[in-house]
């Protein structure tokens, strides 16, 4: 994807066309969970039925008339949602003809989209490995165009003296105030610590954690001599890729890493949504959804470290907290 921002209106009216319109008939019934506000305001009291919550109950209210009542609350649906996007030299990186910038980019124009046109507000933060650019929350389509200028006309670094998605996280949190519904959008290949300042931006707000991958992450073809060079650094290596110990190793180290991300975002008590170069934008959106009415479902509580990874929608299984 180019970072032309004259790019930004065919990009956005290409995703209206094959993600949002395939999304406005798959998504009925689903705005409920998937834009859900943080405000409740006292609507009424009844009394009470065998399917309410006890933590509803108007003690009060109950006391003086002998009958139990609950408070029934009406939902502030307006929600201000932050998309904090990783912008990293790591992130330019791609195997096949899209990288995970472009996974960036359009998942962020399609959420942002969705919220804007209910009347919510979207805002941004960008950082590129050193600088933070912020794009202040707003609604509208023409909001959504600028906030996607910003995105793809954003510097791309050369190198980059190593990614501390922890420090960015801690001024995230410092330049929110109100409490919004925040996406991470990240590759998370970072310098470690990050995953407190995860946990510590989730208690105060609502935050999702969208991790960024690329399949030849994971694992290595036969595809001969390669030269390796780290994103940030610089640093080049030559491999011989037709090494089967070589590739078993890669694997194994990936594995391991891939165990190290999850645990720490278990400990970040953070949801996850894993978007891959591979996927198919619209399915990707649709596990969100199932993400957002699980989270409902289960009370806020999910946990981010599933023991088997997959949608968990089989019988008798809750969807997990990580989405792959």
């Amino acid at each position: 994807m180019s970072a032309s921002p004259h790019q930004a209106e065919p990009v956005l009216r290409r995703l209206e066309w094959t993600v949002i319109r395939r999304l406005d008939g798959l998504l009925q019934g689903d705005y409920r969970t998937l834009f859900r506000g943080f405000g409740l305001d006292l609507a009424d009291l009844r009394e009470y039925q065998a399917y309410d919550d006890v933590r509803h109950i108007d003690w009060n209210v109950t006391a003086r008339t002998q009958v139990p009542h609950v408070r029934v609350f009406n939902e502030d649906r307006e929600v201000t949602a932050w998309f904090l996007l990783d912008l990293s030299p790591s992130v330019d990186f791609g195997s096949g003809e899209v990288s995970k910038r472009q996974v960036l980019c359009e998942f962020t124009a399609v959420l942002a989209r969705l919220f804007t046109r209910q009347g919510n507000r979207v805002g941004a933060i960008l950082y590129n490995g050193v600088d933070d650019f912020i794009v202040p929350p707003r609604s509208g389509r023409r909001h959504v165009l600028h906030l996607l200028d910003r995105t793809l006309a954003h510097p791309r670094l050369p190198r980059a003296p190593g990614t501390d998605l922890g420090a960015f996280l801690g001024r995230a949190l410092a330049a929110i105030g109100r409490r919004s519904l925040i996406f991470v959008v990240s590759d998370f290949i970072s310098r470690p610590g990050w995953e407190a300042a995860l946990n510590q931006l989730s208690r105060r707000h609502e935050g999702v954690a969208v991790r960024l991958l690329d399949p030849l992450e994971t694992a290595l073809p036969d595809i001969g001599i390669l030269v390796f060079q780290d994103a940030e650094s610089g640093e080049q290596v030559v491999v011989d890729t037709g090494d089967r110990g070589f590739r078993r190793r890669f694997a194994a180290e990936a594995a391991r890493a891939e165990e190290d991300l999850l645990d720490a975002f278990s400990h970040a008590g953070t949801d996850v949504l894993e978007l891959s170069t591979g996927d198919d934008l619209t399915d990707a959106i649709l596990r969100f959804a199932d993400l957002r009415k699980a989270r409902t479902r289960l009370g806020g509580g999910m946990p981010a470290h599933p023991a088997a990874r997959g949608t968990g929608t089989e019988a008798g299984n809750e969807p997990n907290g990580v989405m792959p």
